[in-house]
């Protein structure tokens, strides 16, 4: 008889949304040249980390995308923390990005939104999430709170 586990697994079409979300609210704030749309973005990932059930992103997804057939789930046996780090990475780039544009400091301030625009763009088309990288080798250096290991495929 064969075991089963019982693995942790994500809805990846949920972090789709969330990289698709994210890079039309950048894209549109630099367009308008306003600092409000990155911060939407901060908020919205930051509180997404804080209670991934009130995430924007999550919500949209579940409540319109989904019950209108214009997402499907995608749900995949996978760690959750290293997405959530990624999160965290991505709500504080955001955050810097914004008090960049508040102080005055415009080249960094949009030059973070591009690196952030980038990275989110990456993991959508490409299928790699820089947060969820440097997550993983950190847990393989030992560092406190980072004890997921990468699942083989």
């Amino acid at each position: 008889m064969e075991e089963t586990y019982d693995l942790p697994s994500v809805d990846h079409t949920v972090i789709k949304v969330g990289q698709v979300g994210t890079i039309v609210l950048l894209v549109m704030g630099f367009v308008v040249d306003h600092w409000g749309p990155v911060a939407a973005v901060a908020a919205i990932n930051l509180i997404g980390l804080l209670s991934p059930a009130l995430s924007l992103w999550r919500q949209l997804y579940v409540r319109v995308l989904r019950p209108l057939g214009l997402a499907k789930p995608n749900v995949v046996p996978d760690y959750p923390e290293p997405h959530r780090f990624a999160q965290g990475v991505g709500g504080g780039l955001a955050l810097t990005a914004t008090l960049m544009l508040l102080v005055g400091q415009a080249i960094v301030g949009w030059g973070l939104v591009w690196l952030h625009i980038l990275l989110a763009a990456l993991n959508l088309f490409v299928g790699f999430c820089l947060g969820c990288f440097v997550y993983y080798q950190m847990s393989r250096l030992g560092v406190p709170g980072f004890s997921r290991q990468a699942m083989e495929k």
